[in-house]
């Protein structure tokens, strides 16, 4: 089993890469997101891979970080994701967006990925709700921009607050992240 290479970065294709170690050329396939964190062209690269194996052919599946290749793992484990839906999925969301789409059963969130329509995303969120945990509070929540929740139960009484309210838990979260951390330590709200 193949579970990393370290080597050159040969060339790119739209979905995948080749990676030159000791001058054998490894074809492995990769998310858009994996293929943008490679870097350059004749850089030192290191991907961590999962082997496909068939009856017809073996293929390599890469990720930059092993925490994508585990994502991929459970993706690929729900019926009707196969690889290239589980590609899909990681390259329309970071591994913390998918962890809390998932724990938060937000639907609409994975179905943002090409492949993934309404059922086949509830489908994901049912299966891997269980295997996954709570949602992660206190991490980047956007590729776009890093917004963190502020510690405490008042952070988790108004994300559920918002979330009653009719807010999807990504807007909720968005709005939880954005207050200021200083809210938490102010005298009036500790006395309670």
């Amino acid at each position: 089993m193949i579970a990393k290479l370290k080597g050159l970065l040969d060339s790119t294709g739209i979905d995948h890469a080749i990676i030159d170690v000791g001058g054998v050329g490894y074809l492995v396939g990769a998310s858009s997101r994996t293929l943008a964190a490679l870097g350059a062209v004749g850089e030192a690269v290191t991907i961590h891979t999962e082997m496909l194996v068939a009856a017809d052919s073996i293929r390599l599946v890469g990720f930059a970080r092993a925490e994508e290749r585990d994502w991929y793992r459970l993706l690929t484990h729900v019926q009707g994701v196969g690889s290239r839906v589980a590609l899909a999925i990681l390259s329309a969301l970071e591994p913390l967006e998918l962890h809390r789409a998932v724990a938060m059963g937000d639907k609409a969130m994975i179905a943002r990925a090409n492949g993934v329509g309404p059922k086949l995303a509830q489908r994901i969120v049912n299966e891997l709700k269980d295997k996954i945990g709570a949602a992660p509070v206190g991490s980047p929540i956007g590729a776009g921009g890093v917004a963190v929740l502020p510690t405490g139960s008042f952070a988790a009484d108004a994300l559920s607050a918002l979330q009653n309210l009719g807010f999807k838990p990504y807007e909720a979260s968005t709005a939880v992240a954005s207050l200021k951390p200083s809210w938490v330590t102010t005298p009036a709200l500790t006395r309670w």
